[in-house]
């Protein structure tokens, strides 16, 4: 596709229609969790609360997850409305529409990603993690 196409408002809006409805399936799925955390009540038995717990558990690490993803996509969709989606945070560059379809929060193109890993991956060594 000729460079000036890129980030189109075609584009733009498909992407949007993709968060969006990525989105409202998180947050979905948050409710259900909520609905069975408060629908719960304590068992008797200690196998099936033990079990129960651990599900919950569990359920509240996705939980946390899908939460940090809204979050993320609420930032994708805030890049859409001011006309820095799909460009890389670090370089300006176009992140490419594979690595959108594919990942369609990203914010930075690959070879930024692939730094900041890099950087990540040595804190971590450096500190003894």
């Amino acid at each position: 596709m000729p460079e000036e196409d890129y980030m189109n408002v075609a584009q733009l809006a498909f992407f949007r229609r993709h968060l969006m409805a990525e989105r409202a399936e998180l947050e979905a799925h948050l409710q259900e969790v909520k609905a069975t955390i408060a629908s719960h009540e304590r068992d008797a038995d200690e196998a099936d609360q033990a079990s129960f717990e651990e599900e919950l558990r569990l359920s509240l690490r996705q939980a946390d997850r899908e939460s940090r993803l809204i979050q993320n996509i609420d930032a994708a969709l805030k890049r859409i409305e001011s006309g820095d989606y799909g460009y890389c945070e670090e370089t300006g560059e176009p992140i490419g529409i594979p690595r959108l379809l594919y990942r369609p929060t990203a914010r930075l193109c690959i070879e930024a990603k692939e730094r900041e890993e890099r950087k990540e991956h040595h804190f971590r060594k450096a500190r003894g993690e």
